[in-house]
């Protein structure tokens, strides 16, 4: 499984960025896609994610200035990042997650993206 982001940048404070992952699979065959970051210093961090029943979650610190979607057609998951702060500054990774089973043990088959660098400049 390959991920491929896109879409980051150098942006000022209150602007938007359209971040694109494209997965070399039908996008159906996961259980969820999604993104994380992981800015200087801290640990890497959920951001959003979708399932393949379309439900969302997003991180506290970014609900009502992103969201996430799908066009399954082309295999991607975008994210719409609005009304971007420095603090959103990281490096982005595209994520998505096969759920396996083997008896009563859950396996979750996890695949990233090579990231793509969001500044937020102030």
């Amino acid at each position: 499984v390959q991920l491929q982001a896109s879409g980051g940048g150098l942006v000022q404070a209150g602007r938007s960025l359209r971040l694109s992952c494209v997965v070399s699979r039908n996008i159906f065959s996961f259980d969820a896609v999604g993104w994380y970051r992981q800015a200087p210093g801290k640990e890497r961090e959920l951001v959003a994610t979708i399932t393949s029943g379309e439900s969302t979650n997003y991180a506290d610190s970014v609900k009502g200035r992103f969201a996430i979607s799908r066009d399954n057609a082309q295999n991607t998951v975008y994210l719409q990042m609005n009304s971007l702060k420095p603090e959103d500054t990281a490096v982005y990774y595209c994520h998505s997650r096969i759920v396996t089973h083997k008896g009563w043990t859950r396996y979750d088959n996890d695949y990233w993206g090579q990231g793509t660098e969001v500044t937020v400049s102030s």
